[in-house]
């Protein structure tokens, strides 16, 4: 557990924060502050604007580095969304105490990049996405061009990466509410950059499924998607905030994208003990510790997922789950096969309330193959212990391998050229 800051200290460093507001003369950031946070070092920088990033007038935005508590290189990135009832300042102000928004609490051996979209909210607000309840947002962000608040955002975490010399395959997104909303909308366009994405009540899907070209849409023919980030989503059937839901589950699973989704009606927490009393799955993948260079098996179709509260059944009080239960590890991936073992996680390795399958059946997609190219309309054989066959690489490049049964013991899913 982190020391927590003593009041008076804590309330001297936001209100140093708040005023250190010089104006950027360029669009390079510039230190305005540095101060000890604990046990861990803290700076604040501004900036200007670049004009590719297509602001239509200049603006002055902050931003916040948390060093790990011991200094490294290579170490990882945690980048923070803030939700709409925070500025970057008073999010930054949360992670001093235990439960106040959990999701924004970096681990201590990682640096931490936390953003700001509030000083600009004309623009920028709920982070350059859509939500039909944020007024004019449906018609002034959509379409599925990156716009200025996210160009800013990716290339602020690629500053970050240069500067503090991060891990460039461990690079994390997360953020509560409105900044779930963005975690996702921001986070799956950008999989070349992120290795996994974690949304705590995401305060709206049509980010996402706009950003997308989730149905209705279709992805432009000459528009190629990197392979996108692991998902990570926990929603509540009795927040508002969650409607739609149904559309973005939908959408990810008939894409084959990977999303481990967890629900049940804990309203709009960001308490994670408050949450696990309710759903006890939410923190159940180590997220932090998936690679951006290695394979992942993206799950869909399952036999054991729960089926979805939304959108007719609100009122259900049942916790339930997307694709908990399955677990992969990456052995090897050359120029002719990749590998990964597959298995179901099990009472020994995860407890929990919900009663866990001891065999379940998916399709499984290999994605972010690092060595075995392929190409689209390509045949490749694939083997599963036992069972063996063929099947044609997707027009994205993915291979699915559909129907696989898998189990509490671990198998191997081979694909070769």
């Amino acid at each position: 557990m982190r020391p927590k800051l003593p009041l008076l200290l804590l309330t001297t460093v936001v209100a140093a924060l708040a005023q250190a507001a010089d104006w950027a003369p360029t669009p390079d950031p510039a230190k305005a502050q540095e101060i000890a946070f604990g046990d861990r070092a803290m700076e604040v920088y501004h900036h200007g604007v670049k004009p590719e990033w297509g602001y239509r007038q200049a603006q002055q935005d902050t931003f916040v580095v948390i060093h790990p508590k011991t200094e490294r290189r290579g170490a990882p990135l945690y980048v923070v969304l803030h939700s709409a009832g925070h500025d970057v300042y008073s999010c930054v102000k949360c992670t001093q105490q235990v439960g106040n928004h959990d999701i924004y609490h970096a681990p201590d051996d990682m640096y931490a990049l936390y953003l700001d979209c509030r000083a600009n909210q004309a623009v920028d607000w709920w982070w350059g996405g859509m939500n039909p309840k944020v007024g004019g947002s449906m018609e002034r962000n959509s379409g599925g061009v990156p716009g200025p608040t996210e160009r800013r955002v990716v290339d602020t975490v690629r500053w970050a990466m240069a500067h503090y010399q991060i891990d460039p395959n461990r690079v994390y997104l997360c953020g509560n509410s409105m900044g779930g909303s963005g975690t996702l909308g921001i986070g799956l366009r950008n999989g070349d950059l992120f290795a996994a994405v974690k949304a705590n009540v995401p305060a709206g899907i049509e980010h996402v499924c706009d950003r997308m070209y989730f149905p209705p849409k279709a992805v432009p023919a000459d528009l190629k998607l990197a392979d996108p980030p692991v998902v990570i989503d926990y929603s509540a059937q009795n927040d508002g905030w969650s409607d739609g839901h149904e559309l973005f589950v939908s959408g990810m699973n008939d894409r084959k994208y990977a999303l481990y989704f967890y629900w049940g009606p804990f309203g709009h927490a960001n308490n994670h003990a408050q949450i696990m009393g309710v759903n006890d799955l939410i923190n159940s993948v180590d997220w932090l510790s998936i690679p951006k260079n290695a394979a992942y098996a993206a799950f869909t179709n399952a036999s054991s997922n729960d089926k979805l509260p939304w959108p007719d059944n609100r009122a259900d009080k049942a916790a339930g789950q997307v694709n908990a239960w399955f677990r992969y590890r990456p052995l090897s991936d050359t120029a002719t096969k990749v590998e990964l073992a597959l298995s179901l996680t099990s009472a020994d390795d995860l407890k929990t309330r919900f009663t866990i399958p001891t065999e379940a059946t998916a399709d499984v997609t290999l994605r972010r193959l690092q060595k075995l190219r392929l190409k689209p309309g390509q045949t490749v054989t694939w083997t599963y212990g036992a069972a063996r066959g063929r099947v044609t690489v997707a027009a994205d490049g993915a291979v699915t391998v559909p129907g696989l049964r898998i189990g509490v013991e671990a198998v191997t899913l081979a694909v070769a050229r």
